[in-house]
């Protein structure tokens, strides 16, 4: 999986937003700065995830960008979908759309375990996990085997 940098500073700035509290207002000059993300790019992605519904605005002096729901239901996948679409394509398609002939017939399956295996993380780590630092025992597992860190 290739993760765009549009989908890296939205997960980040709305971990960012989601660890000034549940209530908080933050202008997206904090996020950016905070996160050093390029305010231009930012906005552009906050436009996105206002559309989703994952944030709201303010306007005004006191105003910026909060959470929309609490940060415990909102999940890294939401962020993600809501920058850059579904989780794992093919070719632009669901997996499930995609058919191959011959010996490369069993490939569907392959692409859909590993949309499978994407969710099981991407679908169970919150905002509120990664702010508290908190996250699934599952996901922690997953990050302490060796072989996770090989670049192969």
């Amino acid at each position: 999986m290739r993760i765009s940098a549009r989908a890296d500073y939205a997960v980040r700035g709305m971990i960012e937003l989601a660890a000034a509290g549940p209530d908080a207002v933050v202008k997206g000059e904090r996020l950016a700065e905070a996160q050093a993300i390029p305010l231009h790019f930012l906005e552009n992605i906050l436009g996105d995830l206002k559309q989703a519904g994952i944030i709201s605005t303010r306007r005004g002096p006191e105003g910026g960008y909060r959470l929309a729901r609490p940060a415990a239901d909102v999940t890294v996948a939401d962020v993600i979908r809501a920058v850059e679409g579904p989780l794992a394509t093919v070719r632009g398609e669901p997996p499930e759309d995609v058919a191959y002939r011959g010996a490369a017939e069993p490939l569907q399956q392959v692409w859909i375990a590993v949309r499978k295996n994407l969710r099981a993380v991407l679908e169970r780590v919150t905002l509120a996990d990664v702010a508290a630092g908190r996250l699934p025992e599952h996901v922690i597992e997953l990050a302490r085997d060796p072989e996770a860190w090989t670049t192969r």
